[in-house]
């Protein structure tokens, strides 16, 4: 008998490991030794599936559902969840992240409501929104990053005659897993018709560099707009930067920011990491695989994305994900500007985040 080969076992042992794993059955209990590949994998196996979804598909089928299903108590928001064919007919993009194509149309206004799932929207065209968050009236805009932390009452109003969509990112499913989540319907009337051009937030927390040491301290970021314009600014300083031969970029090419919560200089956003890439024209990206499953949007220009075995052709809008420790790589010639959210921040907190990257011949 070699190292690799188990040993005979007789008849009579046969039947009594039959009559053992049917007692099991009964005590509904499992034993480790029949599990343990799925249970303690070499590296993650990703449920979730590299997937792609094209905007030039999302916002004609949100704009149907703009026609005919109306905004209201019960189904609350007009948002159409993206599914990864890989979760079985779940309405969550990878195992942790929810995200949704939010469709609200000419002077539509959705009903404030608040639960303990962490919410932002991104938005990647229009304006004419608003979103009051605990009757603080933040106005959203092409670019704009804006946060609904868990367990604070939001609203939305189109004061438009124009239509608008975006994308919303939760941990649903996370909570959904954990067990952890509560709901509450606000008041049907929106708290404030007001639409100033800055946010109460903003105005007290939006100065960088700067924190105000009047104010009340909070779990979640308090500031809860994070504007193109300052954005687009970091990311412009980071490339002039590295032409100049100073350090900022994370790799060649790449310029990254990350949204921060200005009290604490953490993540904006307890369960889910958010970051802004931009990619220089011509630039390839090293090949990176994370612990830690994440959703991408195109913000502005095309390229194409190597997810794990998946290989796709991406511009304006399209979202995919990336499964935890898929391989990821970026190549594009015109230059491309991608917003990324992810679950890091969970992965860290629990001492389970590993990153590895590789060059690309």
């Amino acid at each position: 008998m070699t190292s690799t080969q188990l040993p005979e076992i007789t008849r009579e042992e046969q039947v009594r490991l039959d009559e053992m794993y049917e007692a099991f059955d009964a005590a509904d209990m499992i034993p480790l030794w029949t599990q343990i590949g799925d249970l303690m994998p070499t590296s993650p196996r990703s449920d979730s599936v590299p997937t792609l979804w094209r905007w030039s598909t999302l916002l004609p089928l949100a704009e149907q559902a703009g026609e005919l299903v109306p905004v209201g108590r019960g189904g609350e928001r007009r948002a159409i969840a993206l599914a990864n064919p890989g979760l079985g007919g779940a309405p969550y993009a990878t195992p942790t992240l929810w995200a949704a194509i939010q469709y609200l149309g000419p002077r539509e206004e959705a009903p404030a409501h608040r639960h303990t799932q962490t919410a932002f929207r991104f938005v990647v065209e229009g304006e004419g929104v608003w979103t009051n968050v605990e009757g603080d009236p933040v106005a959203m805009r092409r670019g704009d990053l804006l946060l609904t932390p868990g367990m604070h009452f939001h609203e939305h109003h189109n004061t438009t005659d124009r239509p608008m969509a975006w994308i919303d990112g939760l941990d649903i499913p996370l909570v959904r897993q954990i067990d952890g989540g509560f709901f509450e319907f606000g008041p049907d009337e929106l708290a404030t018709r007001e639409t100033p051009a800055t946010s109460r937030n903003e105005r007290l927390w939006g100065h960088p560099g700067l924190t105000p040491v009047g104010a009340p301290a909070a779990k979640a970021s308090p500031l809860m707009a994070y504007r193109w314009v300052h954005t687009d600014a970091a990311l412009t300083a980071q490339l002039e930067l590295e032409a100049e031969g100073y350090p900022g970029v994370v790799e060649p090419g790449h310029a990254v920011v990350r949204f921060t919560n200005p009290a604490t200089a953490g993540d904006c956003l307890s369960t889910m990491r958010c970051e802004m890439h931009r990619l220089r024209a011509g630039t390839s990206t090293a090949l990176t695989r994370t612990a830690g499953s994440s959703v991408w949007q195109v913000f502005e220009g095309t390229g194409v994305v190597t997810v794990g075995d998946a290989r796709y052709e991406v511009g304006k809008g399209d979202l995919f994900c990336v499964p935890s420790w898929a391989g990821l790589a970026f190549d594009t010639e015109s230059g491309l500007d991608a917003f990324r959210f992810s679950d890091d921040p969970v992965f860290e907190a629990l001492g389970l985040a590993r990153t590895a990257r590789e060059d690309r011949a």
